[in-house]
């Protein structure tokens, strides 16, 4: 009797570890992806000083002015972070919009006026600053995500997972634009 009352306590110790461990998983990734948030943040909020910047000297480059500000505000949507498919749509917006910030910086490079602008020099460097910070988030979401995925995938843990209705969480990934090689010709 003593021993099926120690099997019993070990047993519910495993479990409780097991839950422990799924939801500090869970916790660690979406602070995680709280981390990519305020770095977002950050950089939707320098995004208007670079406009304002930008539109002194791109009067003709409108259109793109205004995707960037579209791009700017479908970014920075209110998502539910428990969800992972709406995770997913946050994380692709997030990349058209760095990828609208770099066709603006290339097309800034064409105004001499503008790219030599002290104001829009200070812009841009907060930008980058910003986007390694954004670099560096997505990196450990990235670790996060794969920590919670291994957890909620592998048995025994993936049965306590699924009845707490805990799910895989998407990778940051890059588009397939953005893994081809660089030919420094077409700067050039």
């Amino acid at each position: 009797m003593l021993y099926l009352a120690i099997l019993v306590v070990f047993i519910i110790a495993i479990i409780y570890w097991l839950y422990a461990a799924l939801i500090k998983k869970r916790n660690r990734a979406l602070e995680a992806l709280s981390g990519i948030d305020v770095q977002l943040k950050k950089r939707h909020d320098l995004l208007p000083n670079i406009l304002t910047i930008a539109k002194k000297f791109m009067e003709h480059e409108k259109e793109l002015l205004t995707r960037v500000t579209e791009l700017r505000n479908l970014a920075g949507r209110d998502y539910n972070p428990a969800n992972p498919e709406e995770v997913g749509k946050h994380l692709e917006a997030g990349k058209g919009f760095q990828s609208a910030m770099m066709q603006l910086f290339a097309v800034a490079e064409n105004y001499p006026d503008l790219k030599s602008h002290q104001n829009m020099i200070q812009a841009q460097q907060a930008y980058e600053e910003v986007e390694g910070h954004i670099s560096a988030a997505r990196r450990f979401y990235n670790s996060s995500v794969t920590d919670l995925n291994d957890a909620v995938q592998i048995f025994p843990s993936s049965v306590i997972a699924s009845h707490l209705n805990i799910r895989s969480m998407p990778y940051f990934e890059m588009d397939e634009a953005e893994k081809k090689p660089v030919n420094a010709a077409e700067f050039l």
